[in-house]
């Protein structure tokens, strides 16, 4: 899994707990992580003397923000707010992926590593419609000289049909 904030490979696994029903699952690398947990000390007001807990506070105050945004959305069509998907891992219906695109395009990258499926195709699926529309009318010719017993034109077409699948 990559880091949320660079592309580095995500080694640790922070879970906030923001509030009743609120989480916060963040996934950073090491140097993230450390910029995350100590960088928001230093920015705190001078007169808080714990400085990683004015840190932790100062963080979760302004995640929540940003947690009650997400979590405000919902689906139009099953009725699923983002703070359940977040929750339960699961969506409601197709129809959430559109609802909240701009929630799940980060979440999906840092999982899978890119948001767009790249995967292999059947080595004998024909590379265009023209193709694909002549191997339908051929499987039908070869049927038809099959049933017509041409076995020599069976044949031919049989060859024809095999070439333009290996194409």
């Amino acid at each position: 899994m990559k880091c949320q904030r660079c592309t580095k490979q995500a080694t640790l696994h922070i879970t906030e707990v923001l509030g009743e029903d609120r989480f916060e699952d963040l996934h950073l690398c090491e140097d993230c992580a450390k910029k995350y947990l100590y960088e928001p000390a230093q920015q705190a007001a001078p007169s808080q003397t714990p400085a990683k807990k004015s840190g932790k506070q100062a963080s979760a105050g302004s995640e929540s923000l940003v947690e009650d945004d997400l979590g405000g959305k919902q689906c139009d069509e099953c009725g699923i707010k983002f703070v359940e998907f977040r929750n339960t891992g699961r969506l409601g219906c197709s129809h959430d992926y559109d609802a909240f695109r701009e929630e799940l395009l980060p979440l999906l990258e840092s999982i899978h590593g890119d948001t767009k499926h790249q995967g292999k195709t059947p080595r004998r699926q024909p590379k265009a419609k023209a193709v694909q529309a002549e191997l339908v009318q051929m499987r039908k010719k070869l049927q038809k000289a099959v049933t017509d017993e041409h076995y020599e034109d069976a044949a031919r077409l049989r060859d024809r049909i095999r070439q333009l699948e290996e194409e």
